[in-house]
């Protein structure tokens, strides 16, 4: 009775094991669910479309340390191609604006915002069912009595990373 109870639970792991291994996704560190098939990937050049333009902006989404290319570089195993990739990312950056924020006594803003939106297509030419269009949008606030040119530098990274972050999350990660 002992041993066939033994083979029985036996039986019901690798049965078990048998159903899990046969839908095979691949999971990471990172959070990124991606299908075995899926090999490589691609991003197009974001160009900027915004009625502010930062003229460093369009290089630094694409390609710069914090960008989308190297996003997925760093936490996927994918290779990059050129065109015709598994995994396609495109788009544009929509806007770019500073707005007053924190509203203080005597209409005077004692904070203001930075935002950054960015329109992205992503397409999935392995499973086109989950291909989206969506826009992003993030922000960093930053003190009234700074320039927004004294503070560009530092917090233009920081709105990359936050929105590499989102998209990556939304494709490769389907959160």
């Amino acid at each position: 009775m002992k041993r066939r109870n033994t083979i029985l639970i036996l039986l019901s792991v690798i049965l078990v094991m048998a159903v899990f291994t046969s839908c095979k996704v691949g999971y990471s560190f990172t959070g990124a669910s991606i299908a075995p098939n899926v090999k490589t990937f691609m991003v197009s050049y974001f160009p900027n479309r915004a009625r502010l333009v930062n003229p460093n902006l369009s290089q630094e989404f694409t390609q710069g340390t914090k960008g989308l290319e190297n996003k997925v570089i760093k936490q996927t195993s994918l290779n990059q191609v050129s065109d015709n990739g598994d995994l396609e990312f495109s788009g544009q950056i929509t806007d770019y604006d500073v707005k007053p924020m924190n509203i203080q006594s005597g209409d005077l803003a004692a904070q203001n915002r930075l935002t950054i939106t960015v329109k992205v297509k992503f397409t999935n030419n392995k499973d086109h069912d989950q291909d989206w269009e969506k826009s992003f949008s993030q922000y960093e606030d930053f003190d009234s009595t700074s320039s927004l040119s004294s503070v560009e530098d530092q917090l233009v990274p920081q709105i990359v990373d936050k929105l590499t972050d989102d998209i990556f999350n939304a494709s490769v990660a389907n959160w």
